[in-house]
């Protein structure tokens, strides 16, 4: 695809910056702090990063924790008025979703260094190093004196400059290329494994099977053999205290209920005290457990260990006629969580709550519980299948951005002489 690191060649001489992260920088290059090469605006706005009016725009979270009305997510926790995020990231509830709030540094007016080489030179360094390296406080700021005296090496020559931004430029958008096209594989393997679930759990392995109508406009045809019930007669609630010894578990629209306890780096709920256990609900292993707020998102699944639930969850034990992790497919298919979502109660979507009542007069279909087992086994190899392919193609991808990272970095740090660069100090030597 493209050239190693190792395979392109490098200037012959370098002298030390006496700055850490640089390190060494071609002889014939300048090393100069910002405010020499350009003029900083600063400005709070949430926007896109791109190339904004002849200037580029750079973002840092502000130094300054914004106060948030309410925060949830996957219905984990709830930050009320008052309390600051304290955790490095802020959000702000813009256009129907949570965003973060963060600041921007307008640089324009640039002197020696043009603007397309400073932004890649900026995008590269800011966050791996100023931002991580400098900051001062709990939140990742960036203070404007810092971004000012941020040292930056470059070539005098402006025609190294555009050979070097032509290098990034080529080089970079192969990269992107690739990448796309593997997150469009993982798309695709996406919806296979979603179109696989639902065709499984709601007509079924046998494609030859007889079907009938189901009577049911949104379900349409099932199986002949097949049943359907309302939820009230194939569950009870469970209400029973938590016990403090217990892990405290959670229901998320994208895995279902956790294995065990999230640490506090994983989620942010852990970051939240429990004050008093008994609050919380007991769970058992064949539990259904859903998430009132975030049901109409998906956010129902099979309990694997016994622990215990936030107050905002209702716990329901399945009877004998259906197959937990059988009811958990089904009904995180779309079809079903439209079912969820019209059950729930409220103006809008964050403030939508699917209660008990609504619950049970849902309706499930019924397999014979072997067949259950069946589509269950069968939903488990393909789906595994697919998440081994999907998991490779991540991993080609996380490769493939700290390749570019690192070729961007080489190139504007003198760490590598890009094609069509001479070496002045090989030309001398050779002269």
């Amino acid at each position: 695809m493209n050239k190693s690191l190792s395979q392109i060649k490098d200037y012959t001489y370098h002298k030390d910056s006496q700055v850490s992260w640089i390190g060494g920088y071609p002889n014939h290059w300048k090393l100069l702090r910002l405010k020499f090469l350009c003029s900083i605006k600063t400005g709070d706005r949430n926007t896109e990063d791109r190339r904004d009016g002849g200037s580029y725009p750079f973002f840092v979270r502000s130094q300054i924790p914004e106060k948030i009305d309410t925060y949830s997510y996957d219905g984990e926790a709830i930050l009320t008025a008052g309390d600051g995020a304290g955790v490095g990231k802020v959000y702000h509830y813009i256009n129907g979703k949570f965003d973060y709030h963060q600041r921007v540094y307008k640089f324009s007016d640039f002197k020696i260094a043009s603007g397309k080489y400073l932004f890649h030179y900026i995008s590269s360094k800011f966050y791996n190093v100023a931002l991580l390296g400098s900051a001062k406080s709990t939140v990742d700021s960036l203070r404007l004196p810092l971004i000012k005296d941020f040292s930056v090496c470059f070539p005098i020559n402006p025609s190294e400059q555009e050979k070097i931004v032509g290098f990034i430029d080529k080089q970079t958008n192969k990269i992107s290329k690739t990448i796309r096209t593997k997150e469009m594989q993982i798309s695709l393997l996406k919806e296979r494994k979603q179109s696989l679930i639902q065709n499984a759990v709601t007509r079924g392995l046998d494609p030859d099977a007889p079907m009938r109508d189901s009577g049911i406009e949104w379900i349409g045809e099932i199986p002949q053999h097949w049943g359907i019930s309302h939820n009230r007669t194939l569950f009870t609630e469970r209400v029973e205290p938590g016990k403090e010894s217990l892990p405290l578990l959670t229901v998320s629209i994208r895995s279902g209920v956790s294995a065990g306890e999230l640490s506090e780096g994983e989620n942010l709920r852990g970051r939240v005290k429990i004050e008093d256990q008994t609050k919380y609900s007991l769970v058992q292993p064949g539990d259904i457990v859903y998430n009132m707020m975030r049901a109409w998102q998906g956010a129902i699944g099979a309990v694997t260990t016994t622990g215990m639930v936030s107050p905002a969850y209702t716990v329901a034990i399945p009877d004998s006629r259906i197959r937990p992790k059988f009811f958990e497919y089904l009904y995180r298919t779309p079809l079903f969580i439209h079912q969820m979502d019209r059950h729930s109660k409220g103006i809008t979507d964050f403030r939508k709550r699917l209660y008990w009542q609504e619950f049970k007069q849902m309706l499930t279909l019924l397999p014979p519980l072997d067949e259950q087992d069946r589509i269950v086994q069968h939903i488990d190899q393909e789906s595994t299948r697919i998440d081994r392919a999907i998991s490779l193609f991540q991993r080609q991808i996380e490769r493939l951005k700290e390749y570019r990272a690192t070729l961007i970095d080489s190139a504007v740090t003198g760490k590598i002489r890009v094609p069509g660069v001479e070496d002045p100090a090989r030309q001398e030597a050779l002269a």
